[in-house]
């Protein structure tokens, strides 16, 4: 191989197919690893080693940057560098980039004879996707079979963590304490442990648009900008995107909400729940479901101005008895009921008393927005048990702008007669505040941001459960923090916070 020609070893999946097929009509065994390979290594080496053992022709397949997950400043390197570096090692014939998240979609196209992992995958249960049980039964279904090496490992994360400045100061400082309290095992089980939880989610449905725009100038004669429509892109937002992230960590997740009966938009609803929700839906004679549509530059992800569809009224009275009555003989069924509450009408007076009366473990979050002027804060619910704000809706709920975050969280608290709350903070991080144990502090763990709108729905939806069982408020605000950085890396609401990014992420923080 000449030098700098590995380059050439790179294919598209469709070309290696075809490679693949070629090799095996001339009887060649051909054995295919899969991997992200972020920080190439020793033990990568001795791996891909023993893995070209096993046949003739070694195939390597990568994760693409999309799909990588493992927190933030990851992949360190792009797919293309991988790729190539890859290209550069004597043992390695062909590289592809992969197309899938995972190699199960892979294995089906590529067929090959042997499929092989490293000796840390040889335990199913210890892999956090569990994706190794289903390429195991792909491979086997394609004709092939699958091989562990069994060579010196080290970890790529690790590595990254300890030799490279992929965190700041601050998130470094914090890691370094925390990993002396708490390991990602612990944590991973105690998220696990949230599966039996049965929880009701009550709210406002909010359909998110996003027209994608292109800004072309002011005309001439108005004084306005005018902007040329490229494409348009539909999310479940609101309510909607909670039980989602819920559905992730747990089983049984109920929803409990509201549509218009004008454009209900019930089918493209259905169709964006997860299996496990439930939803009960009540419907507003000519009124539509809430659409916010906000025009976006496609470029840079930049909000140019929002345009929503909302009454802004409250539901009239025989609607919301019949949610009431619904709600009242529901509510004690459930070990959580998560109220996200975004002022647009759904939710009343009386259904805030019953709400918090009948409820076991009450979480809420009262947000404060442009279409409600302020007029919704969190001190309109009597009591919870948990509540999840930031920090611009406490200072509006306690009229206050200057005072230190930490005296207002305690006043809320003592106000509501709450358990535990959390204000988050934006670039700041999060503050939990528990009485009788003071406060814990957690910094952002997010390197970069794609869109904001959601990641308090994200941080609320993870967190509710936690509270709920009563978790630490440390690893509370821990979790908040990384479902929040994966959220942040996302456009809206277009895929929800899943528990294997979950525990990804948290075995990158601490390992």
């Amino acid at each position: 191989m000449k030098v700098r020609d590995f380059h050439k070893k790179v294919k598209s999946l469709e070309e290696l197919a075809e490679i693949i097929k070629g090799l095996k009509e001339k009887g060649k065994t051909v054995v295919h690893c899969h991997g992200v390979f972020d920080l190439l290594h020793p033990g990568h080496i001795h791996h891909l080693a023993a893995a070209k053992e096993q046949g003739d022709v070694l195939v390597v397949t990568l994760t693409p940057d999309i799909y990588v997950g493992k927190g933030p400043g990851r992949p360190v390197f792009n797919q293309h560098l991988r790729a190539e570096t890859l290209g550069a090692i004597q043992h390695v014939d062909y590289v592809a980039i992969n197309k899938w998240p995972t190699a199960v979609n892979t294995i089906e196209l590529l067929r090959p004879h042997i499929y092989v992992k490293g000796s840390e995958y040889a335990a199913p249960e210890e892999d956090l996707t569990g994706g190794i049980v289903e390429e195991e039964e792909t491979i086997q279904r394609v004709g092939g079979r699958l091989v562990f090496t069994n060579e010196i490992t080290f970890s790529s994360t690790e590595l990254l963590n300890k030799h490279f400045n992929v965190f700041t100061d601050e998130v470094r400082q914090f890691l370094d304490g925390f990993k002396r309290r708490h390991s990602a095992s612990e944590i991973i089980e105690l998220l696990k442990g949230l599966r039996d939880l049965k929880v009701l989610v009550v709210g406002e449905t909010i359909i998110d648009e996003y027209l994608y725009c292109k800004a072309v100038g002011k005309p001439p004669k108005e004084a306005i900008l005018s902007t040329r429509y490229v494409s348009t892109e539909t999310f479940a937002g609101g309510v909607l995107a909670i039980a989602n992230h819920l559905a992730g960590l747990c089983d049984d997740v109920h929803l409990v909400s509201c549509l218009g009966t004008l454009d209900s938009r019930e089918d493209f609803i259905l169709k964006h729940l997860k299996p496990n929700v439930r939803p009960k839906f009540f419907y507003q004679d000519n009124a539509y479901t809430i659409v916010k549509k906000r025009f976006v530059d496609p470029d840079f992800l930049s909000k140019m101005f929002e345009l929503s569809y909302l009454s802004g009224h409250d539901l009239p009275g025989d609607l919301s008895q019949q949610i009431y009555g619904y709600l009242e003989s529901t509510l004690p069924d459930y070990d959580l009921v998560l109220v996200t509450d975004y002022g647009h009408g759904f939710i009343g007076g009386e259904l805030v008393e019953l709400l918090c009366r009948k409820s076991k473990f009450l979480a809420v979050n009262a947000q404060t927005n442009s279409m409600n002027f302020g007029f919704n804060p969190i001190t309109k619910y009597p009591r919870a048990d948990y509540i999840c704000i930031d920090e611009n809706e406490i200072r509006v709920a306690m009229a206050d702008r200057f005072s230190p975050v930490k005296e207002l969280a305690e006043e809320v608290v003592n106000r509501m007669k709450c358990k535990r709350a959390v204000v988050t903070r934006g670039h700041y991080g999060s503050v939990a505040y528990e009485p009788g144990s003071g406060f814990s502090e957690t910094p952002i763990f997010s390197s970069k941001v794609v869109d904001r709108v959601g990641a308090g729905d994200a941080y609320l939806a993870v967190t509710a459960p936690c509270a709920a069982r009563d978790l630490d408020k440390e690893i509370l605000g821990f979790v908040g923090n990384v479902a929040g950085a994966i959220k942040v890396a996302t456009v809206c609401n277009r895929t929800p916070v899943e528990s294997v990014q979950l525990f990804k992420f948290i075995t990158t923080l601490l390992k």
